[in-house]
């Protein structure tokens, strides 16, 4: 949505200040030398109409002018008084406020099920069912975060999630993007947004594994970069092998981040056996820490014991993402109240078929303005 702003200037009721593209001025500037009573500003796809309220000077005064006046564009002075009026009279918004929920189903046994239609699916915010305008079950392209641990406890785990990396890259899409962020003391951006694949995979190459876990700092990075995102599917693909214990940022401002981001979240966490071995108390929150961040999300966490599943897992989440609904749907409550809304989805179940689960986003915050 693009909102152009005119102002008309007190000292010269017939000229007309324009932030804006080159054709509306151009168009301004035509009309000022046709008449000198009124000036039109068109925008698309609204229109404005600014102009005198005065009549018309006849043709013969202003051919009597010394000079043909011309359209003032210099922007008002810092210290002029400002104009409470000026945003109300020259703004002209348009909103639209459609908001997508993306919906996974599996069934008992934990597969997927696909091929269902909008008549099986109900989704309410607040409680309050809400009318499903868009539905879609195709493959969209999709904007892809990884959030890699390459911290000192992955020595031995790093060259199982290479392959789950590139297992995961297999079921892409030609259009899909990806980043990269590896973080062990700290976060790193390795790879900013590209659509090649390859490149991601032979920065992993060179991975190392070192240093302490600091998950939260990696994921609220990977939020951040997700505002340069292209397509409107986006997700975050996390793979760790334990806690947090060296994050700058808390729990509570990583869920609130998530919470106002429309992003996905899969996670697929490395554990060994609490038998195994001693645990410390972040390796024991691991897991709890991961399922809620995406869970929160609409998204889904795969806790392994054992590392050969750990490509199986990624192509499992890389096809989960292809199989996906989108309910899309206007909200009833058109308040511009800031607050965050609770959203629940629930399935009409088909007939012939066991009982069904639904895994989809909890909820979104709505416009503030």
């Amino acid at each position: 949505m693009r909102v152009f702003t005119c102002i008309l200037k007190e000292d010269a009721p017939r000229h007309v200040l324009v932030i804006g593209p080159r054709a509306a001025i151009d168009a301004i500037m035509q009309v000022r030398k046709s008449t000198a009573g009124f000036a039109f500003l068109f925008l698309l796809p609204g229109i404005a109409l600014l102009g005198d309220a005065q009549d018309p000077a006849p043709a013969k005064q202003e051919k009597q002018a010394e000079a043909p006046a011309r359209p003032n564009l210099e922007v008002r002075k810092k210290n002029a008084p400002p104009d409470p009026d000026a945003e109300r009279r020259g703004n002209i918004r348009i909103d639209t406020q459609l908001v997508l929920i993306p919906v996974s189903v599996t069934d008992p046994m934990n597969r997927l099920v696909t091929g269902l239609e909008r008549e099986n699916f109900k989704i309410f915010e607040d409680k309050v069912e809400q009318d499903i305008s868009q539905f879609s079950s195709e493959d969209a392209p999709l904007s892809v975060g990884l959030v890699f641990d390459a911290s000192g406890s992955m020595g031995a785990k790093l060259q199982k999630s290479r392959q789950a990396v590139a297992q995961f890259f297999k079921t892409a899409n030609p259009e899909d993007e990806f980043f990269l962020i590896q973080f062990n003391d700290r976060p790193e951006l390795i790879s900013g947004f590209t659509t090649l694949t390859e490149e991601i995979q032979n920065k992993l190459t060179f991975t190392q594994a070192k240093g302490r876990t600091a998950l939260l700092d990696g994921v609220y990075m990977a939020m951040n970069q997700m505002k340069k995102a292209r397509n409107p599917r986006k997700a975050i693909l996390i793979i760790s092998d334990g806690g947090d214990n060296s994050s700058r940022y808390t729990e509570s401002e990583v869920r609130n981040a998530v919470r106002e981001a429309d992003v996905q979240i899969y996670a697929i966490g490395i554990f060994e056996p609490i038998g195994a071995r001693g645990r410390s108390a972040e390796e024991m929150a691991g897991p709890g820490l991961l399922s809620e961040l995406a869970e929160q999300t609409g998204g889904r966490h795969f806790g392994i014991e054992n590392l050969s599943d750990l490509p199986d897992v990624a192509a499992k989440i890389g096809i989960e993402l292809r199989n996906q609904y989108v309910l899309g749907f206007s909200p009833k409550n058109q308040s511009r109240d800031g607050k965050y809304r609770r959203v629940q989805v629930k399935l009409v179940q088909p007939r012939g078929l066991p009982p069904l689960k639904a895994f989809f986003r909890t909820g979104y915050y709505a416009p503030s303005q």
